[in-house]
């Protein structure tokens, strides 16, 4: 009986050992990479400098207004905050920082440029929200005071009154 907890107990060790090693493995993965498309206000199309297949990367920690797309009426300022992350991004290389997170097949990046993190950059120009669902430390506290001030200051979709969140958009 003895034996038989102790290899059950080495197992499981040797199990979460690998799974922590593998996770913060892969959570810290930095790349160089350049901006081919901008699809929406919080999503983007990445070629590695390093060489490989392009990919489609979500913004970590925010949601942009949805975009028309295929027939459906986009949300208010859902092509304002694509244009903007444009300006930001497109045609530039960036430090591409992966969260080791998945959303709609996409992988989920922190991006920065010049070491500028554009992802809160979104926020803090009151184009996107800050993502609350999915947010952690360290990284919560900021998103969420920017979104604070972008609304304060009115800033971007917070001209308006009372903006409908990308999430219950999608719902309907």
């Amino acid at each position: 009986m003895i034996k038989k907890t102790m290899r059950n107990r080495i197992a499981f060790l040797i199990v979460l050992f690998f799974f922590v090693l593998t996770t913060t493995l892969y959570a810290s993965q930095t790349m160089q990479g350049k901006v081919m498309q901008v699809k929406d206000g919080d999503t983007v199309v990445i070629s590695p400098l390093e060489g490989g297949q392009f990919f489609t990367c979500r913004l970590y920690g925010i949601d942009a207004p949805e975009t028309s797309k295929k027939g459906k009426e986009g949300q208010p300022y859902g092509e304002d905050a694509a244009k903007h992350l444009k300006r930001l991004v497109l045609g530039k290389t960036l430090e591409v920082h992966t969260t080791g997170q998945k959303t709609y097949n996409r992988e989920v990046y922190i991006l920065k440029r010049d070491g500028l993190n554009i992802n809160l950059e979104m926020v803090k120009a009151g184009y996107a929200w800050a993502y609350v669902q999915y947010l952690k430390r360290p990284h919560a506290s900021d998103y969420l005071d920017a979104e604070r001030e972008a609304r304060a200051s009115k800033r971007g979709l917070w001209q308006q009154t009372n903006p409908t969140p990308p999430w219950e958009w999608r719902r309907k």
